[in-house]
């Protein structure tokens, strides 16, 4: 069932979005690098890159919080008075930068790679790859989010939470299908999927799949 709730998704048509003014998102998206950083690669582990992601996943997200649909009560006030314009236009910024690399724990990374390449069939855990992609670039224009060089902590978070049910309402089905996917996975898979998911960056992936 989550697969065919995934296949639609992926085909159906996407909303049109705005495009967005880089050069004027740059001006725009000071106040958002005391957090996510110039370049959108945020130092505190707590706190998710940005730089590289696509413009339309930014974007929607950001719109979500403005509209009190995803609760992160510390970004809220900084995109409260923000059009949607506005938000497209810093989406756009962020996105020409690429993200910095972290670093895996090696304890971690056979169980985390299983899990994001493969799934876990037995224990119900569908793999992240076959949405976000094998070297965690995501779907640009399919609301699937770039991963790879993520903060583990953010990442652990966000599943985290999203096992407990924290979904982001009707206005967000995707948000709904990581409910789904989250909900089988113990805090040792987490922690091994988050790790992995910091680690992984192109040269990585094309290492380990030489393999």
């Amino acid at each position: 069932m989550l697969a065919r709730i995934m296949v639609v998704l992926i085909l159906a048509p996407t909303a049109l979005w705005a495009a967005g003014d880089a050069e004027r998102g740059a001006g725009l998206a000071e106040i958002c690098a005391a957090c996510h950083g110039q370049d959108g690669n945020s130092v505190v582990p707590e706190w998710p890159k940005i730089a590289g992601q696509h413009p339309d996943y930014a974007a929607r997200q950001s719109i979500l919080i403005r509209e009190q649909k995803r609760n992160v009560p510390e970004m809220y006030p900084m995109v409260m008075n923000l059009s949607d314009q506005d938000l497209w236009d810093i989406a756009a910024h962020y996105a020409q930068f690429e993200v910095d690399p972290g670093v895996a724990d090696e304890e971690l990374v056979a169980r985390g790679r299983s899990l994001y390449q493969a799934g876990d069939h037995g224990a119900g855990i569908p793999s992240c790859s076959g949405c976000h992609g094998p070297a965690g670039d995501g779907i640009p224009g399919a609301h699937y989010p770039k991963l790879r060089g993520q903060h583990a902590d953010y990442t652990a978070d966000r599943l985290q939470r999203y096992r407990a049910g924290e979904h982001n309402g009707e206005d967000d089905p995707y948000s709904h299908i990581m409910v789904a996917v989250a909900r089988n996975l113990s805090d040792e898979d987490i922690e091994a999927v988050s790790s992995y998911i910091e680690g992984l960056h192109q040269a990585r992936f094309d290492a380990t799949a030489s393999r």
